[in-house]
């Protein structure tokens, strides 16, 4: 009987790691370039139950060496097996910012921080003291020749992430943004903005501030040429992919599966109470 305690309280963690999930995912849901995530569980082998000392009729399969009476399959409960990340695409919402970069396909920007590279999504992005297109949290955005430097409304970029930059072109952010290409096809060349993807893409971590680390699993970041880029929106910014109305309806029914596991171990401790205190007094 206390097997059922065991059972109701590995429900009961299971659940745990689900809702903190969807509690991140609702925090999230305004967070630019956002990823949801997924709790995953799996369960215990189930256990095949069989009497023994049975006297009753019963018939067993030609060729069978198992001689007790089958009383069925009994589950042990769950365990939490791990958090996956969704790399679904999120909406694009136009800000007409020059700085404001979305990534239309798989992919990531990658940035220069002091724990080494990192890797992101969110490509809100702002001007340093010293020409440098940062991050809003100060790392440097990495183009393939290393950190970008550019001049305030002064460049643009083109859906293949090339930099480009003149003296000549106007100041008005707005215009910058949509400019055809033969407006600045003859300007300086800056750099080509850094895009990578990695061959285990669910394998990545996060470490916060929407940065991505690669691991062991993932195996290191792959730079992206040619065909295989995706396509860079300047003045776009992508919304996390998070949909707060089915995350709510989740975190209902996290909520209720939880409070059944807490009724399953009240109740197998009342009859645990029960078996010491009046039967086993008999």
């Amino acid at each position: 009987m206390v097997r059922g305690i065991y059972t109701g309280a590995s429900g009961m963690m299971a659940q745990m790691h689900k809702m903190d999930a969807l509690s991140n995912n609702l925090a999230n849901v305004n967070t630019t370039g956002y990823k949801k995530d997924t709790s995953i569980q799996k369960a215990f082998p189930e256990l095949l139950l069989s009497r023994i000392n049975d006297n009753g009729v019963h018939k067993f399969p030609f060729g069978s060496d198992d001689t007790a009476p089958i009383v069925g399959k009994l589950g042990v409960g769950v365990e939490y097996n791990e958090s996956f990340t969704v790399f679904e695409q999120g909406a694009l919402q136009e800000t007409s910012n020059p700085f404001d970069l979305a990534l239309e396909d798989s992919g990531f920007f990658a940035i220069e921080t002091p724990y080494g590279e990192r890797y992101t999504r969110n490509g809100s992005f702002t001007l340093g003291k010293e020409g440098l297109l940062l991050t809003k949290e100060g790392y440097p955005v990495l183009g393939e020749e290393g950190p970008i430097y550019i001049k305030k409304n002064n460049f643009v970029i083109d859906s293949d992430g090339n930099v480009f930059q003149n003296g000549a072109l106007s100041d008005n952010p707005q215009q910058l943004v949509s400019m055809e290409s033969n407006d600045w096809a003859e300007t300086e060349k800056v750099d080509t903005i850094k895009l990578v993807d990695f061959e285990k893409v669910r394998h990545i971590k996060k470490t916060g501030s929407s940065l991505w680390a690669s691991t062991e699993d993932s195996g290191s970041a792959e730079i992206l040429k040619g065909s295989d880029r995706p396509r860079v929106s300047q003045g776009f910014l992508e919304a996390s992919n998070v949909n707060p109305v089915n995350e709510m309806v989740n975190l209902i029914t996290v909520n209720r599966a939880y409070e059944a596991n807490q009724k399953v171990i009240s109740t197998q401790d009342t009859l645990t109470g029960k078996l010491f205190n009046n039967v086993a007094r008999v």
